[in-house]
């Protein structure tokens, strides 16, 4: 075994970060974003894709398996089995494309891809935190970040505008999206045999003897003393209620035909206009919305930045009613990204302040699992409420869901970052 302190050990972060990163924001994109557009492709009716909003709950919950990670083998080799699990499974999802119950069957195999996809996540964000010293963890904050956002990009971009071309040129639908996911099988298979080389071997990257150690209980009491937590939580639930809506809707919209409400693009149009250019808009918020708290500090921008994710979405009201075509459809999706990107930022680092000295990791975990659940059950209702009343009248109802969440942030314990860079927390 390579001693964790020899020079074979000694890696320099930029050769794993950037790929660490890209691979937990792929599966998430494939399985949240890009199959929304595959079941969309094969028929699959809106209610029945607001109901995939269920392929958020592994994210919801995986803070309850989360000591497990930490109580047996190393992160580090969680990592590299997580992916080639990934790869398998994305593998398995081409193969059920053609079958005549495609929707179960691949629903399944998501849903099972996506639990893996959570446990990578939090293999990953607890190696980052042992490999580095706190100085890099500071610094690499938006390498991880962007890479992220490049994998965002891919999935619900690149991948979507490939499988729209082929598409375009006679292979047929289910062919198309078979060979996507044989492609991202591939990727997870060439990260894992990087990783595996290339990974250090951090000395703190060691099994916790007991559930004692790991403080498996005292995780999640710590968590709920913290200061103000029922307008914390409320804040974390309610925050994304009108884009949980949204987002599940958002392709159906640019697919659907213009009689039926929808604008009528292409899958390659919407690979172009939604997971590239959107993307673009959203990379580009994330980075000016970080360098404004740096400067201006939490609590002087969380508003007007939270505003910033909202009133974009007025846009889709004008989409809606006019169904316009040419450039005002890039224009709104990416003014859209920008804003939510811009304002999201501020709601990233808030919940970076709701982590305790001792378990960081795992308060985090469990942030992002109330996020997800915040996201997953008004997407879960999205599909039946846009059938009962149509795209215009679904966009208002967006609109008005993003006032409660406004509405508990004068409530919220916000703390500026203090001098020394940390963040004091009572638990």
């Amino acid at each position: 075994m390579t001693p964790p302190n020899s020079p074979t050990n000694a890696r320099t972060p930029w050769a794993f970060i950037p790929t660490l990163y890209f691979a937990q924001g792929l599966a998430f994109v494939i399985v949240n974003t890009m199959s929304t557009v595959i079941y969309k492709d094969l028929g699959v009716s809106n209610k029945l894709i607001g109901i995939t909003s269920l392929l958020y709950l592994p994210w919801v919950i995986k803070p309850l398996w989360s000591p497990i990670i930490e109580m047996f083998g190393t992160k580090r080799g969680w990592i590299v089995a997580m992916q080639i699990v990934l790869a398998l499974g994305l593998v398995g999802a081409s193969f059920t494309l053609n079958s005549p119950f495609f929707f179960v069957a691949s629903l399944v195999v998501f849903i099972a891809v996506a639990f893996v996809s959570a446990t990578h996540d939090i293999s990953v964000d607890g190696f980052y935190l042992l490999a580095l010293p706190a100085r890099q963890q500071a610094f690499f904050v938006g390498i991880r970040s962007t890479f992220y956002r490049l994998a965002t990009i891919t999935g619900s971009g690149l991948l979507v505008m490939l499988a729209g071309h082929w598409i375009l040129t006679g292979t047929a639908i289910a062919a198309s999206w078979a060979y996507v996911l044989l492609i991202a099988g591939g990727l997870y298979a060439l990260h894992a045999l990087w990783h595996y080389f290339i990974l250090p071997h951090p000395a703190e990257d060691r099994t916790v003897q007991s559930p004692k150690e790991a403080g498996f209980f005292e995780v999640w009491a710590s968590y709920f003393r913290q200061e103000k937590i029922g307008w914390v939580l409320a804040f974390i639930l309610l925050f994304r209620l009108g884009e949980a809506m949204l987002i599940k809707m958002l392709v159906p919209f640019l697919k659907d035909i213009p009689s039926s409400g929808g604008l009528g693009l292409s899958t390659e149009q919407v690979g172009l206009v939604y997971g590239t250019l959107g993307v673009l808009g959203l990379v580009v918020g994330g980075i000016v919305g970080g360098i404004l708290i740096a400067r201006f500090g939490l609590r002087r921008c969380i508003f007007p930045m939270a505003l910033c994710v909202h009133i974009p979405n007025l846009g889709y009201l004008y989409l809606a009613h006019f169904q316009p075509t040419g450039w005002s459809v890039p224009a709104v999706v990416a003014l859209e990204q920008l804003g939510y990107g811009f304002g999201f930022t501020a709601f990233m680092v808030f919940l970076m302040q709701t982590v305790g000295d001792r378990f960081k990791t795992a308060h985090f975990a469990i942030s992002t699992g109330f996020m997800a659940l915040g996201m997953m059950l008004p997407g879960m209702v999205s599909g039946y409420i846009q059938e009962a009343t149509g795209y215009f009248t679904f966009f208002v109802i967006v609109c008005l869901l993003t006032l409660p969440g406004l509405a508990t942030i004068p409530f919220l314990p916000i703390r500026n970052m203090i001098p020394d860079g940390t963040n004091k927390h009572p638990a």
